[in-house]
């Protein structure tokens, strides 16, 4: 059984730090010219090529299918607006995608404000154009900045767009944002109208990183669930179909979410026999809630959209949800006299609970254009009285299965406060163990929420954190010299090694398949190297032995690494500080611009910082700077790239550095 739910995978921060010499002081003597002429200014769809980053996220697998995301959301708007039923999706084996909607089709006369090109072009090959920033044309839309099908169009070496309009069809060609031929009037058709966008990714944006047909079909069927008014074709290729992907398919759940969950947990053991749903508002109308949610023994999850487009990062319209069920079962509890609800929290409603959430709002703010969090603080309210008064009715229109809820909600509470009670005790235990020179320094806080654990690199260093910690809340783990390469030590090897037995004591929630998220002592476990050559080395170890042996930790977004800056600037009475050499320059010439002399001081390593600057920079959750470790949604190319680069087998790493030599240009500091 597939999961709708994996839409976009997560993806690795790549951090590349320069090498570090010793501390000296320097005098800035303004150098070079700067002029109007510096001054470039990108035309078109130029920007997107330069920098895809900032529209799509990246250049990664979950990039590229982020464009087929932004070209079926606009397909699904038509559908959601009333004015399309249908929408296909092909998947070609040559590496092209389409889809084609029987909506109004995108508009082909001239632009007014652009008269010697068409409506079309301009949306084709214009940033912020587009029909959804009022709500004239759209009521609702997943697409709000008018770059979405643009970026794709930049960003694809071949796109062909087809619009029935007035039984006349018309076609026009584009490639790497521009457009390839005129707007083409094809002949004249009596049984079609819509849009069809077919699109090739642009091999010097994506290498050779191509569509996984499994996700492109999840991914269609997901928008057949959101909107229950729509039909989704699904083909592709022969070549591409197989036991998950069928050559053809077609989709239509007129029951929407609560089809999906039916069929989510199909066969799993219920702790309530009824999926509480529902829905409010017309919908895909302005400010509409759609719901589905049961409880049951397996895997939790929670999936939320709004206007079909997947938030997988959550956002205001699931605290929302949140909220509603909580206040909901309190409130029952209260009306029934049960004393011990009083400790349920809403962690605790939605453990072993399968909830889908999708909302329809107006002009919605997302963080980021990928959408991957929404942040309209409507969202929040919409949501959570939607939710609630139909929540109150569900639980006392069925008492029997309220108090089933309920009862077991409460035993999951209680099992996670006498967890948290048994990891204060297994914290001061670890602590008497590990209490040896230059080992474990631990926070005098109990919980595990908010502790965090800076791992570092030697004595020099742990004395330097020590003294820059919370003592409450931080926690300090020094290890001397390089860790064990994981990935190419035996069992064996790996359990006699002392240093990682000190780490795993600390961690206290076992490896592997012993791992328990509940035994984790910790929030946060930070990597905190110096930024030189040696120090990321010890820190490609640190993440090698976690991917490894804890993968769990990371998947459960609790592995980072720290950003010391590398440089300290002052001026009079004037301070900053610079992550790396480019940013030095930066601030040179925006904050560091008056009278006086300017003083620039290299930090050598965290051992030769000042406490008080490692505690403001790098250590103070309020200034400091993290980058969160996570896995690719391809683990196993992953794992192949690691045991490539990590593993015992030195030809491996030589193919891979003469690979990637080209792309290395050299740095002057």
């Amino acid at each position: 059984m597939t999961d709708d739910s994996d839409l976009f995978g997560d993806t690795s921060p790549s951090v590349a730090r320069p090498a570090r010499p010793e501390p000296v002081r320097e005098t800035v003597q303004p150098t070079g010219s700067y002029s109007a002429a510096d001054i470039e200014v990108l035309e078109g769809l130029e920007p997107v090529r330069r920098r895809p980053g900032m529209y799509i996220g990246g250049t990664d697998i979950n990039a590229l299918h982020h464009l087929f995301a932004e070209v079926i959301d606009n397909a699904m708007d038509e559908a959601i607006g009333g004015h399309a039923t249908r929408i296909e999706v092909h998947l070609g084996a040559d590496g092209y995608v389409s889809v084609a909607d029987n909506g109004r089709g995108i508009p082909v006369d001239s632009h007014p404000k652009r008269p010697h090109l068409s409506a079309l072009e301009v949306i084709m090959t214009t940033l912020h154009a587009g029909g959804k920033f009022d709500s004239k044309a759209y009521e609702t839309s997943g697409g709000l900045h008018g770059v979405g099908v643009s970026v794709v169009n930049a960003l694809s070496d071949d796109l062909i767009v087809e619009v029935a309009l007035e039984q006349t069809l018309y076609r026009q060609s584009y490639s790497r944002g521009k457009s390839a031929s005129a707007l083409e009037t094809v002949g004249r058709v009596n049984n079609r109208r819509g849009t069809t966008v077919r699109f090739h990714p642009d091999p010097q944006i994506f290498g050779t990183a191509k569509f996984t047909p499994d996700r492109i079909f999840r991914m269609t069927r997901a928008k057949a669930y959101l909107f229950g008014g729509v039909e989704l074709r699904w083909s592709c290729d022969e070549e591409l179909a197989g036991d998950a992907v069928p050559a053809k398919a077609v989709f239509h759940f007129p029951g929407g979410l609560k089809d999906f969950i039916e069929r989510r947990i199909e066969g799993k053991t219920r702790v309530v026999d009824e999926v509480f749903a529902g829905k409010t508002g017309r919908p895909g109308g302005r400010g509409s809630v759609e719901w589905a949610i049961s409880w049951y023994l397996g895997d939790s999850f929670t999936s939320s959209y709004c206007n079909t487009v997947p938030t997988p990062d959550g956002g205001t319209h699931e605290a929302g949800l949140r909220t509603a069920l909580l206040r909901g079962l309190k409130n029952y509890a209260d009306l029934v006299g049960n004393k011990r609800a009083s400790v349920i929290t809403s962690e605790d409603v939605l453990s072993y609970c399968g909830a889908m959430l999708s909302v329809f709002i107006r002009e919605p703010e997302f963080v980021g254009q990928t959408k991957d969090k929404l942040a309209s603080g409507e969202a929040t309210r919409i949501v959570d009285t939607a939710i609630r008064d139909a929540f109150d009715h569900w639980l006392t229109a069925a008492p029997n299965q309220a108090n089933k809820l309920l009862d077991w909600t409460i035993e999951r509470a209680e099992e996670r406060v006498r967890r948290r009670k048994e990891k204060e005790i297994d914290r001061k235990s670890a602590t008497r163990k590990l209490r040896l020179p230059g080992k474990l320094a631990d926070c005098s806080q109990g919980a595990a929420q908010g502790a965090e654990l800076f791992i570092v690199e030697g004595d020099s260093a742990g004395g330097s954190a020590k003294q820059a910690r919370d003592r409450a809340s931080q926690a300090v783990l020094p290890l001397r010299g390089k860790v064990l390469n994981v990935a190419g030590a035996s069992r064996d090897k790996l359990a006699a090694n002392q240093q990682i037995a000190d780490l795993v004591q600390a961690l206290g929630c076992g490896t592997r398949d012993r791992y328990r998220e509940d035994d984790l002592r910790y929030d946060k476990i930070i990597i905190m190297t110096d930024a030189d050559v040696d120090g990321a080395h010890i820190a490609s170890l640190l993440m090698t032995f976690f991917f490894q042996e804890l993968p769990q930790l990371i998947e459960g977004g609790h592995l980072y690494l720290a950003l010391p800056p590398l440089y300290r600037i002052s001026q009079g009475a004037k301070t900053a500080y610079a992550m790396d050499d480019a940013h030095r320059i930066r601030l040179l010439e925006e904050e560091f611009t008056g009278r006086g002399k300017v003083e620039i001081t290299r930090f050598k390593g965290l051992g030769e910082m000042p406490h008080a600057h490692l505690k403001e920079t790098t250590m103070n959750p309020k200034s400091r700077t993290l980058l969160q470790v996570r896995v690719a949604s391809d683990r196993g190319a992953t794992s192949d790239t690691v045991d490539r680069l990590m593993g015992n087998k030195p030809e491996a790493r030589f193919e891979f550095i003469s690979e990637k030599a080209a792309f290395v240009t050299d740095v002057d500091v």
